[in-house]
């Protein structure tokens, strides 16, 4: 049985995982830096990487220990690692630690695209899954919608051609004295909120598939200055219920074009509330099987990482130990 190491190091958590050829996850490791980047209000590179290089070790040696396997020899065919996008310094750590492991133990490596990393986590929960599905992949920097046509066959029909969604929640968050991630804590207030109680618009409602939020943000911040008296839960209320008419009505677009089996949701902004009750709305109404992660699915993983790797690995082969980390590269380039 073919067994993988995944490392995840793109942003702020530190990641290690083991994950067998059936998508049987062994162990899954979480180390995240977020409480020294929150005074901040925003993930610091310089940080981030010093709190990889500090966890990445332990972190990888808890993964194979709750995994039954031996720390200094352990018995895997390969690992898989991001080598991309993300932060350059994070990527590098996790690289790096690697390649020194691939050396280390005589086994290959293979570097995977983070946001494909995404697409493969669903499998992991279940792994029957029905093709083609379509996916709205949501994070921190990215927000896109991807027709699938099996496992790594995917095809990026829009993207956000500004800020991704996770973006302005953060941005927004922050004018409003929010904590950080902004996600969670918009998502909170808003449940008590009234989103009619600001009028924002909603951006790029032609019939093509990308997404823009900046503008958003901008409306918000002239909207709270104009109207001081609206409750910071209303306007949690009304930004969030803008970014998911624009969301869904992208996604219902895509499913008008394209004939699919289901809808996964996936990344960071999964997690969120309105996310998650208008895609599954969508899929009751069009039928089709819907596909929401588990908390554990939404963040930022190695296990996932791991699935990835296994897929890639049979189909592509192990990657050159000259490979370098490609912080800004996209899902659309990968074949």
């Amino acid at each position: 049985m073919s067994v993988v190491l995944g490392i995840e190091t793109s942003c702020d958590e530190t990641a290690a995982a083991v994950v067998d050829q059936d998508l049987h996850v062994h162990s899954s490791v979480i180390e995240s830096s977020i409480d020294q980047h929150r005074a901040f209000g925003g993930v610091v590179p310089e940080l981030a990487g010093r709190a990889h290089v500090a966890t990445i070790g332990p972190v990888v040696r808890r993964a194979l220990l709750e995994a039954g396997l031996d720390p200094h020899a352990p018995a895997i065919d390969a690992i898989a690692v991001t080598s991309g996008p993300g932060l350059i310094g994070s990527l590098l750590v996790g690289l790096s630690a690697a390649k020194g492991y691939a050396l280390a133990w005589g086994v290959p490596f293979v570097g995977i695209n983070h946001l494909e990393g995404h697409l493969f986590a669903p499998l992991l929960e279940q792994s029957d899954l029905e093709w083609p599905l379509l996916t709205l992949l949501v994070s921190g920097g990215h927000t896109m919608i991807v027709l699938q046509k099996g496992p790594g066959e995917h095809e990026v029909l829009g993207e956000t051609i500004d800020d991704a969604a996770g973006e302005a929640y953060d941005k927004v968050a922050r004018w409003l004295g929010l904590g950080y991630p902004g996600g969670p804590e918009i998502d909170h207030l808003a449940q008590s909120g009234d989103p009619s109680a600001l009028r924002l618009p909603v951006s790029m409602t032609g019939t093509d598939l990308d997404f823009s939020f900046s503008g958003l943000k901008t409306a918000v911040v002239r909207a709270t200055e104009k109207h001081t008296e609206v409750e910071v839960g209303d306007v949690a209320a009304s930004f969030q219920a803008a970014v998911a008419e624009q969301v869904l009505r992208k996604l219902r677009t895509a499913l008008e074009r394209h004939e699919v089996r289901g809808i996964a949701l996936a990344g960071g902004v999964a997690a969120n509330s309105a996310l998650r009750k208008g895609v599954s709305d969508l899929a009751s109404e069009f039928g089709v099987i819907c596909h929401l992660p588990s908390m554990a699915m939404c963040t930022d993983n190695a296990a996932m990482i791991a699935a990835a790797g296994l897929h890639r690995f049979r189909t592509s082969g192990a990657s050159d130990l000259t490979l370098a980390a490609r912080p800004n590269w996209q899902l659309s380039e990968v074949s």
